[in-house]
Formats: C-alpha cells, structure tokens, sequence
C-alpha cells in the first residue's frame, strides 16, 4: 500500500504526468536499483530462468532513456522481409528501400487510411 501511495503522489503532483518514470521520486528509485537490477536479469540468464517482466521492463527503461538506440539491425530486417523501408538518420524524412537479394521488382510501401 506504501508503494500504491507513491504512485498517487505522483499523479496528483503532477496530473499531466504520463509516465511514473518522469517523477523524480522514481527516477530515483530506479537509478538506485538498477545495478542490482541488471545482476538479477544477468544471473537469470545464465541460469536459464525466464525472468520475462524483469528483463523486459530492462529493455524498456534502457530503450526509453535513451536518445537514439541501434535499431538498424531490426529496420533492416523489416524491409528485407517485407519491403517496409527505412528512414536514414542523414536524410531525415527520406524512407528508402533496398533490393536486398537482387531478385525481385521494385517494391515500395506507403501509408495509407483504412
């Protein structure tokens, strides 16, 4: 109950808050725990345990506090698999498409409404 507190502190410090992890009481908390945090999801590894919420939430902080994060390697996959294109970083606002295999016509994907 002490934890379901400091989630309504949170919200009612500030109403427009969209994630818990913007308020500072849990930025703290989590910055204070997450070497210990990554020892668990580590070992759990190691151990062949799936720790699916641990290690996931991980990969979620470590994603939404970063920047810019690698995610060529899965852009790339989406397009060789099904021509999704990807935008490049030195041409913001430019989606492009690479014939990946050589075989095959051009192939291009737009938006569209349904």
């Amino acid at each position: 109950s002490v934890f379901l507190g400091n989630i309504k502190a949170a919200f009612e410090k500030n109403p427009e808050l969209q994630i818990l992890l913007l308020d500072q009481f849990f930025k703290d908390a989590i910055h204070r725990c997450q070497v210990s945090w990554r020892k668990v999801v580590a070992q759990a590894v190691m151990m062949g345990i799936p720790t699916p919420c641990f290690s996931t939430a991980l990969a979620f902080y470590d994603g939404y506090r970063s920047a810019r994060v690698p995610a060529n390697l899965i852009q790339a996959q989406r397009d060789y698999f099904g021509a999704h294109t990807y935008e490049l970083l030195s041409e913001p606002g430019k989606h492009i498409h690479t014939n990946w295999t050589g075989h095959g016509g051009n192939v291009s994907s737009s938006t569209y409404s349904a």
